[in-house]
């Protein structure tokens, strides 16, 4: 109560779901129905709004006013790794990185991760984005110009890749 006005309980609820095909089973389902939200209005909403990311997993934030049933969805972006995997068109990394390449990216498919995780990382320059996301490909066993990321980290750490590292506005 806030002078004697009710200010509508909220719940938020977080989950990992898959792009594009959230069920309303187990965990939607049981989370939301007791709050008497209809559970397919959910379920239709978050798989629009994770269409893109079909295949990844998603953090997704269902926001529900528990008076009036009214909710709104926040999705996150997939793990970088995710992310690596879907560009790369591999299932999953390498069991052996420094050993065995499972894919390759070019540096352009690096800057466009980057750019997609740009809201989630301490990164303060497209440059230092990138260099995160190599990282990952080097721990994933994915080149990047059929080179080791290591070279690709020092190439980018000499300049040779500034004209494609434009910062970010």
């Amino acid at each position: 109560m806030w002078n004697g006005v009710s200010m509508g309980e909220k719940k938020s609820i977080s989950l990992l779901v898959t792009g594009g095909e959230a069920t309303a089973g187990p965990p939607l389902g049981p989370a939301i129905g007791p709050l008497g939200v209809n559970v397919m209005a959910v379920v239709n909403r978050i798989n629009e709004l994770t269409r893109e990311y079909s295949g990844m997993r998603v953090p997704v934030v269902v926001n529900i006013d528990v008076e009036t049933k009214q909710f709104d969805v926040e999705v996150g972006v997939p793990t970088t790794s995710a992310l690596i995997a879907k560009e790369a068109k591999i299932e999953k990394g390498s069991g052996a990185p420094n050993t065995n390449y499972v894919g390759n990216l070019t540096m352009a498919q690096v800057v466009k991760i980057a750019r997609l995780k740009r809201c989630q990382s301490y990164g303060k320059t497209l440059k230092s984005l990138v260099k995160e996301v190599l990282g990952s490909c080097v721990s994933m066993g994915v080149k990047v110009e059929g080179k080791n990321p290591k070279e690709i980290i020092k190439e980018v750490d000499q300049g040779l890749w500034d004209s494609q590292l434009k910062d970010i506005q």
